[in-house]
């Protein structure tokens, strides 16, 4: 039954047409970023023709999110100051938080949270671009906004088994479904055509041990979620706190001293994001005010 169950939502989830989309312009500038030949100009130029984008990005690059020390006030100073993947990051991390903040506030938060500590993590651990492994704590749970869109039915049935039967959302997806939101995460972030450094860490956070290739960044998400969800920040739509991986603790190495340094320097950026959430919270409610 679970299996009958598994494949009529697959299809349901696969086949739908409001799934959220990101513009052609992700698409385009994570090919561009790929490409040596690439100059600063023309990502510029392709970034400038979307002016919406474009100014998403610069307040998203200019916010205590990413906590950059200097003010950038243009495109170009962004491209050349950043890097082209950084900058491929913030585009997608712009584009998604527009469907995140649509959909659900408080899991937008949760996710905001998970890519603090994502960031905090991957630079302690001195991974290359720690800039992606934070996209990925951002869109982990992005598989939630696409149950809640798509099978709005399905998705009140889950939530009143997390609160009447007291399931997390995991078993309640999993009772209702046959499948959890990791599984539908990947396959929308594969459906962007985003890099497996992207869709491993959301499709595996809740088991990193399925990562084929991505198994580092797939811990460290696996391990920010905990710790986020923890420390009580952002909403997640149930009261449990998952299990933690042991293949990924060990992966991770840290000790209690690390531990320690890292909870000190989340809580000091958590302070300085939640203005940006508060000031992003406000203008939802003035644009659900207007409409």
């Amino acid at each position: 039954m679970d299996e009958e169950k598994r494949d009529k939502f697959k299809k349901t989830l696969r086949q739908v047409r409001n799934l959220p989309t990101l513009p052609g312009i992700v698409i385009k500038l994570s090919q561009m970023a790929e490409d040596p030949e690439t100059t600063t100009e023309q990502m510029g130029k392709v970034i400038s023709k979307d002016h919406i984008m474009a100014a998403k990005l610069l307040k998203l690059v200019n916010s205590a999110f990413y906590g950059f020390p200097q003010r950038i006030s243009s495109l170009s100073s962004a491209i050349i100051l950043l890097g082209f993947n950084v900058i491929k990051s913030l585009i997608i991390s712009a584009s998604i938080f527009e469907v995140m903040e649509a959909q659900d506030v408080e899991l937008w938060e949760h996710s905001l949270g998970c890519a603090v500590v994502s960031s905090v993590l991957a630079k302690r651990l001195g991974v290359s671009e720690p800039e992606e492994i934070s996209t990925a704590g951002l869109i982990h749970d992005i598989g939630k906004v696409a149950i809640k869109m798509e099978l709005p039915n399905e998705y009140k049935l889950i939530n009143k088994l997390v609160e009447e039967n007291g399931l997390s959302m995991m078993e309640a997806e999993r009772e209702v479904l046959g499948l959890e939101h990791s599984e539908v995460g990947g396959w929308l972030a594969k459906s962007w055509n985003l890099p497996n450094k992207l869709v491993e860490p959301v499709s595996c956070h809740h088991d990193p041990r399925l990562a084929k290739e991505e198994q580092l960044a797939s811990a460290i998400v696996h391990f920010s979620d905990i710790m986020i969800r923890g420390m009580g920040y952002g909403h997640g739509h149930d009261i449990w706190v998952p299990r933690l991986s042991k293949r990924a603790w060990r992966l991770l190495d840290l000790s209690p001293e690390d531990l320690a340094q890292i909870v000190e320097e989340v809580e000091e950026k958590l302070w300085d994001v939640k203005g940006f959430s508060l000031d992003v919270q406000s203008e939802t409610e003035a644009d659900t005010a207007k409409s």
